[in-house]
């Protein structure tokens, strides 16, 4: 029998790892992930063992990643197998397809080490956007029908969530962006705050204040993480800041 962790490598670095992420890779035989994010990992454990597979080949990767902790399916002992997404596995990363394909290798222990996801490292970049309740959308509709974005979209602004945006655009998606922010607009003002981040805990990385109009005319990338702030949440010395509500 092997074990299996899905581990959040964070924003990638050493400082924005977990304990528990930070022991599964230690105690890993072989690390596997997205190319970038083994690129990100390598560093830290340069004597590691490693399995890479490129964009767009998740399901293979989950897979081969338990077939690797079973022993192969030909009745080896089976290895310490850590696999990681950026941010947190158990958002948008690889927690989900793992426990699905898991009855398939009724022999392998899966364990999960949570990970700091980009809506927190984000948002402490920013200051304190997300204090009170917020919403957490993906942008991108490869996995999930644009109608049903545009349906969250309009029920997060009409609940008056905070909202955090992942993947607000790529190369190939290049007006999404655009097109969340004028939903939004058909319910929020274009002056409600808002902050923008790029490439959280790497190189190049910058916060910024700005307002939903001006979002509008952002060219977004996947480098990207957009933060929307509630009816309450207004720029304090330079920060994001939705209250508590303590004051009242």
């Amino acid at each position: 029998m092997g074990t299996l962790t899905v581990a959040g490598i964070g924003p990638g670095g050493a400082e924005g790892m977990t304990a528990a992420c930070r022991a599964a890779l230690e105690q890993a035989d072989i690390i596997t992930g997205y190319d970038a994010y083994i690129e990100l990992v390598r560093p830290l454990y340069p004597h590691k063992e490693y399995l890479s597979t490129p964009m767009k080949s998740e399901i293979e990767r989950c897979r081969e990643s338990l077939r690797l902790a079973s022993g192969g399916g030909h009745g080896k002992s089976g290895k310490k197998i850590c696999l990681i997404s950026s941010g947190d596995s158990g958002v948008y990363g690889m927690a989900s397809p793992v426990l699905e394909l898991a009855a398939d290798f009724p022999d392998v222990t899966i364990e999960l080490a949570a990970g700091v996801t980009a809506a927190l490292s984000g948002g402490a970049l920013l200051g304190a956007p997300l204090a009170n309740d917020f919403a957490v959308l993906s942008l991108s509709d490869l996995l999930t029908p644009w109608e049903t974005i545009e349906k969250r979209l309009r029920a997060a602004a009409a609940g008056d969530f905070s909202i955090c945006l992942y993947n607000p655009g790529s190369s190939g998606r290049k007006d999404s962006l655009r097109r969340a922010v004028g939903i939004l607009l058909e319910t929020l003002p274009c002056d409600r705050v808002c902050g923008i981040t790029r490439c959280i805990g790497r190189e190049g990385e910058s916060a910024a204040l700005t307002t939903l109009g001006e979002l509008e005319r952002l060219q977004p990338d996947m480098n990207m993480t957009v933060f929307i702030g509630n009816s309450q949440t207004k720029p304090l010395a330079g920060k994001m800041v939705t209250p508590r509500g303590y004051k009242k």
